[in-house]
This record gives C-alpha cells, sequence and structure tokens, in this order.
C-alpha cells in the first residue's frame, strides 16, 4: 500500500497584490498630474494684475455656492487629493520595500537608459514633494512663513497676489519653489510614462503620444510654474 504524501502549502499570495500597488499609484498619479495642471492653468491668472489673480482666489471658495456650502468644493478637493496622497505613498513605499525583499543580500547591477534613471530618481522626488507641499500649504495657505502684512485678515486667501509677490521677494523662498516646480515636472513626466505600464497599454502610436503628451505638460509646468518666482524677482509681477 502507497503512502499518500501530504500536498505541498500553498504560498499565499502578498495582500494587496504589486499589481494592485501599480494600480493604485497609476489612478493616484493621474489624479495629481490632472491637479497640477489645472492649478498651473489658475496660476496664470497672476499674470493679468491683484484684480484677477484675487478674483480667481475667491471663486475657488464659493465655487458650487448656493448649492453646496461656500468652500465646500474646496475642501472636498483637498480631502480627495490627501487620499490620494496617502494611497500614493503607501503604495510606493510597499512596493520599494517589496522590491529590497525580493532582491535578497544579491546587489543588483545597475540598469542603464532613460526609464532606469528616472526611476531611480522618483523616491527621492517624491521625498522633495511632499517638502514642498508642506512648505506650500504654510506658506501661500496659511500663510505660517510669509512676512507680509497682507496676513493681518483673517482670511489669509483675500489677498493671495500680495502674499505670493511678497513670499516671493524672498530670493530664498523663490528659488526653492523653482527648483521644486523643475522636481516636479521631472516626476510628473516620469510618473505619466509610467501609467502606461501599470496599466498594461501596448499600442505603440498610443504611447508614442501618451509619452509626448506627458513632456509638453512638464514643459508646461515649468513654463507656467517655475517662471512666478523669476519674474517676481525681476520685477515683472509687483
Amino acid at each position: 500500500m502507497t503512502e499518500t504524501l501530504p500536498a505541498p502549502a500553498r504560498r499565499k499570495p502578498s495582500t494587496p497584490t504589486s499589481f494592485a500597488y501599480k494600480q493604485i499609484m497609476a489612478v493616484t498619479g493621474f489624479i495629481f498630474v490632472a491637479f497640477v495642471v489645472v492649478h498651473m492653468i489658475g496660476n496664470l491668472k497672476v499674470y493679468a494684475g491683484p484684480e484677477s489673480f484675487n478674483a480667481y482666489a475667491a471663486w475657488l471658495r464659493e465655487v458650487g455656492y448656493p448649492l453646496v456650502p461656500k468652500k465646500g468644493v474646496l475642501w472636498a478637493l483637498r480631502v480627495t487629493l490627501l487620499v490620494a496622497l496617502v494611497c500614493h505613498v503607501w503604495a510606493a513605499v510597499a512596493l520599494w520595500l517589496r522590491g529590497r525583499r525580493a532582491r535578497g543580500p544579491h546587489r543588483r547591477r545597475r540598469l542603464k537608459g532613460v526609464m532606469a534613471q528616472g526611476a531611480r530618481g522618483m523616491l527621492p522626488g517624491g521625498v522633495a514633494i511632499f517638502v514642498f507641499i508642506v512648505v506650500h500649504l504654510l506658506d501661500l495657505t496659511i500663510g505660517a512663513v510669509v512676512q507680509s502684512g497682507a496676513f493681518a485678515h483673517p482670511d489669509p486667501q483675500i489677498h493671495a497676489y500680495e502674499n505670493l509677490a511678497a513670499s516671493f521677494h524672498r530670493p530664498w523662498m523663490a528659488a526653492f519653489y523653482f527648483v521644486c516646480m523643475l522636481v516636479i515636472a521631472y516626476h510628473v513626466q516620469h510618473g505619466w510614462r509610467t501609467i502606461l505600464q501599470d496599466v498594461g497599454a501596448t499600442g505603440r502610436r498610443f504611447r508614442t503620444v501618451w509619452v509626448a503628451l506627458g513632456g509638453l505638460i512638464a514643459i508646461a509646468i515649468v513654463l507656467g510654474n517655475a517662471t512666478i518666482p523669476v519674474l517676481v524677482l525681476a520685477g515683472v509681477i509687483a
């Protein structure tokens, strides 16, 4: 009589799977790119002067009113971005740790190429962007680090144009914003490209158009946002 061997125990798959993490990265990354583009378009109103830019800031607080309470849409957007940020960072760190564990004690030879170089810069770039978000909120939303009398008003965003000019008249802050915009443009360009890999898109023509669009978005971010602190220091925006 033959002895029946017990079936080998099946290894439970990691939860969530790497595929799920990549889908989270793709969806939240797309949300961030859309927000950056829309935010950049709104920032262009600074070139029309204080009245136009301040009116835009006021509109953001009242959009949807009276259908929704004042600042209702604004806070809904903030909550959405916060949830997306938490999910994006969570998925990114989980994938990075999973990759480190899979590699084990053996050091992998560095890969070459544009994609490999871009991938290595995503994690430190993400940390830099997180620092920028914190400083940006303190600087132009809360007003904790802007040396401007405009923030004597109970609502700092009433004087959005004046606060922006007051902030960027400090060379160190203008340089900080300029460099961060370059980092964001780089992060967006590479992240936009990897979205195709995460969702499994394989069409050659579609991939070419998609990558070109990502490059245009990155250039627009630099031209639309990074030039503002430079123009403030130059006196073009006073």
